[in-house]
């Protein structure tokens, strides 16, 4: 047995925090969030690992995401990852005028929303961006 796998036996693997025994806000394998928090590292790896998960989602979305201006792509990857999946398909009108090339149209429909309500200044870039694409 290693020192990984003694530590895990007794540590268990959780992917979702918990309370460990001590009231301490903990993840993984025991790694104690109230007094450790992370690394820089670690925020960035699953920084990228979000990103990676969002724009998997949106090419289910939008088929030829990959084709979509830079402007575009950056902006439905910000609102997939603030949103999720099932929030973001929500915006039904907005994702039918991305999928006409109508960005102007769709940054309309993003301010109309709760959302834009919710997130305030993060709204109002996203949808600059989306009116700046020609």
């Amino acid at each position: 047995m290693t020192t990984r796998e003694l530590i895990i036996k007794h540590e268990d693997k959780k992917l979702y925090p918990y309370k460990d025994t001590v009231g301490k806000l903990t993840i993984g394998v025991g790694h104690n969030l109230d007094d450790n928090g992370i690394s820089n590292a670690t925020a960035e790896f699953i920084l990228a690992e979000d990103i990676n998960t969002a724009e998997d989602e949106l090419v289910d979305v939008f088929p030829k995401f990959d084709t979509y201006p830079d402007e575009v792509k950056m902006v439905m990857t910000d609102m997939m990852f603030n949103m999720g999946y099932h929030r973001f398909v929500g915006f039904k009108k907005m994702i039918k005028a991305v999928k006409a090339g109508d960005y102007k149209l769709a940054s309309v429909e993003a301010r109309d929303s709760k959302w834009c309500k919710q997130v305030g200044s993060r709204c109002k870039e996203n949808c600059s961006i989306l009116e700046s694409v020609v």
